[in-house]
């Protein structure tokens, strides 16, 4: 790619942001799409995130995306923020607007593309979320909004977990979110199998020989598993939930689509089914 005085910038606000993927994402589809845009991960130490976005703009730069941890720490030095950004209460990537930057979190709206593509459905399903964070927080109201039959919490804190339980019920008018501990999830309904969705941090690189879950009971349960960890590409979640005849999906296409989404919003451009199959395959070769 020919970088010239013409050449805009969209870029990564974290920390730490050294074994990020993104760029292989974004860099790809400016090469494929003949966009003049280049794409750079920036270290932003803690206490200068305000800095971080006043500056991008004074820099001119067309975007960022933001990761952990300053997800929602972001929120109060952007202009606008997309409502969807505003109920999950994070933002992942800053869109240029006068004067500043729109926040949007295309997380959500990329794991529902990547499931929608697995052949995945939520609507009318019985689901149980690992973990109560952030991520998990996330998960549950996409899961409310696509109409979910019922929601299962499960967690270590049950205060954290009853939390986001509450605020699900509260958005969706109604009891569809329930928490129990992780250990007793024996007390789920015998003879139902379940989707469940990994949310936590257990299994990622390099603790790659760990499940949040160890019992074999548990996945006997779980009809498909879809584990928002991207790296490694198959996790022990994954395994063992195929293990005992289910479906089971790794996280790196919620992270292709999340990224392809922010770019669309960049740039403007509709990135096809097949370019995206491409970056997916680089994006694994890369892992």
């Amino acid at each position: 790619m020919k970088i010239n005085g013409y050449t805009r910038t969209c870029g990564l606000l974290g920390n730490p942001v050294e074994h990020t993927m993104s760029p292989v994402i974004h860099n790809t589809l400016s090469e494929r799409l003949g966009q003049n845009l280049v794409y750079v991960p920036f270290h932003v130490p803690s206490g200068h995130v305000r800095e971080a976005v006043e500056g991008a703009y004074a820099l001119n730069l067309l975007g960022m995306n933001v990761t952990v941890p300053y997800k929602s720490e972001v929120i109060p030095f952007l202009k606008d923020i997309d409502p969807l950004a505003g109920q999950i209460g994070a933002v992942n990537t800053l869109v240029r607007v006068e004067n500043g930057y729109k926040g949007y979190n295309t997380d959500m709206p990329g794991l529902y593309r990547a499931m929608c593509e697995d052949g995945v459905r939520i609507e009318g399903e019985k689901v149980l979320i690992l973990g109560a964070g952030g991520v998990a927080r996330a998960v549950a109201m996409l899961l409310a909004q696509k109409k979910a039959a019922q929601i299962f919490l499960l967690n270590r804190s049950l205060d954290r977990a009853m939390l986001v339980a509450e605020e699900v019920n509260r958005i969706a008018g109604r009891e569809l979110a329930e928490v129990m501990p992780l250990s007793e999830y024996d007390r789920l309904p015998a003879g139902e199998r379940y989707l469940a969705v990994q949310a936590t941090n257990v299994g990622m690189f390099p603790n790659v020989e760990e499940a949040a879950i160890e019992d074999e009971k548990f996945y006997e349960k779980v009809h498909t598993g879809y584990d928002l960890i991207f790296n490694p590409s198959e996790t022990r979640f994954m395994q063992k939930v195929r293990s005992y005849g289910g479906r089971a999906y790794g996280g790196m296409k919620m992270l292709l689509y999340q990224g392809i989404i922010a770019y669309e919003l960049w740039t403007g451009v509709q990135v096809e089914r097949e370019l995206a199959a491409e970056i997916y395959d680089r994006l694994l070769q890369e892992i």
